[in-house]
């Protein structure tokens, strides 16, 4: 290795060792560690994954001329990525489209770029996931020196991030506890509400050649309620994520029968064909949070059938008996769709857990899909 390469090397490390013990957010972290990594490879792009629990990799930081789209991008165990990140050994390519063990799993996003290189990020039982360098078509592969390189800095740059972790544990865990809540909040209930009310409020536009029955005026003023709820939520979580004390929530507890059949209703609107609906058992006075859960499954699950399965049949089945509220989707539709982001899902799975109940996706092309959630009470 050339003496000002290992000096650059050593100044990447050092500089990103003195940012993570200073208790700054990782997030802050991550792109330092991609940008000295495109620097130190002399590469054109440069990804930093953090392996997921399905042994997936998603793309948390990146580095180069052009990122649009990568950050948030997932891929499966089988690919170079998620098989380094996994526990074999680094790869290096010199053209990741071609390279049977890496060409098979290349997203378009990347398909653009030539010479690659993957190394662990971390070491041993501090693995966190995988860093990926990229260089153009025209350009020389990685050689030897700028391998071993890259696989050095990205294991030290992992376990720096891993020791700091575990010296801070239960800080980081809460701060990313409750980031992970609001994402869930704010893809379960905000972004489906707007997305059920956008689609309505288009309905209406597209009928305004005709005239405005009485209908038309209760459904745009349904929007509309919507939207104003969805706003007031909205403030209420600035408020409290600025609010120097937290603020205890107030469960509120609401009619489950209502609010299916509110989700049935617009679900009807969209696919043309009106859902079957079964409900069971007293739905109404469920705690505000286990109701919570029950509703986001409802909208994530029709919200999918609408946009994905191409499905003819679609029964929702709601009921309650002493113990558990459960909830049925089932559709006979193409299934869920491999290229799909499944994040909703997991975001629901994940609600499961935190409540003691269960989440399952059965999804296959000839049989569809069905989705069941079952809460405790």
């Amino acid at each position: 290795m050339e003496p000002n390469v290992a000096a650059r090397a050593l100044s990447a490390a050092t500089e990103i060792t003195t940012t993570v013990l200073s208790g700054d957010d990782p997030d802050a972290v991550l792109p330092m560690v991609v940008r000295s990594a495109v620097q130190l490879a002399d590469a054109d792009l440069g990804l930093l994954m953090v392996r997921d629990e399905d042994g997936g990799v998603t793309v948390e930081a990146a580095y180069g001329a052009d990122t649009t789209g990568l950050v948030g991008l997932v891929l499966p165990p089988e690919s170079a990525a998620g098989r380094v990140a996994g526990g074999a050994e680094p790869v290096f390519a010199d053209d990741v489209t071609s390279d049977p063990r890496t060409s098979q799993f290349v997203p378009a996003e990347l398909a653009g770029y030539g010479p690659f290189a993957a190394a662990p990020f971390g070491t041993g039982g501090k693995r966190l996931g995988v860093l990926t360098v990229y260089r153009s078509p025209h350009r020389a592969p990685f050689d030897t020196g700028t391998g071993e390189l890259l696989t050095a800095f990205a294991g030290q740059a992992g376990v720096v991030l891993a020791l700091a972790d575990g010296a801070d544990a239960r800080h980081r865990l809460t701060l990313y506890q409750e980031r992970e809540r609001i994402a869930r909040e704010l893809h379960d209930v905000v972004a489906q509400r707007l997305y059920a009310a956008g689609m309505q409020l288009d309905r209406v536009h597209r009928r305004l050649h005709r005239r405005f029955a009485r209908a038309e005026r209760d459904r745009l003023g349904e929007a509309i309620e919507q939207l104003d709820q969805t706003i007031e939520e909205i403030r209420g979580t600035v408020r409290e994520l600025r609010s120097p004390e937290p603020v205890p929530e107030t469960p509120d507890a609401g009619d489950l029968a209502e609010s299916a059949r509110s989700e049935v209703r617009i679900a009807g609107e969209l696919l043309g064909y009106p859902p079957t609906l079964e409900l069971s058992g007293e739905l109404a006075g469920i705690p505000g949070e286990r109701g919570d859960h029950i509703r986001a499954a409802l909208r994530e699950a029709l919200s999918n059938v609408v946009r994905h399965s191409g499905a003819s049949e679609v029964r929702v089945t709601l009921e309650r008996d002493e113990s558990e509220v459960r909830l049925r989707v089932r559709d006979n539709g193409c299934g869920v769709p491999a290229d799909v982001a499944r994040r909703g899902l997991r975001h629901l799975a994940e609600r499961a857990d935190a409540a003691g109940g269960r989440f399952d996706v059965n999804s296959s092309p000839s049989m569809g899909t069905m989705v069941a959630l079952e809460i405790p009470l």
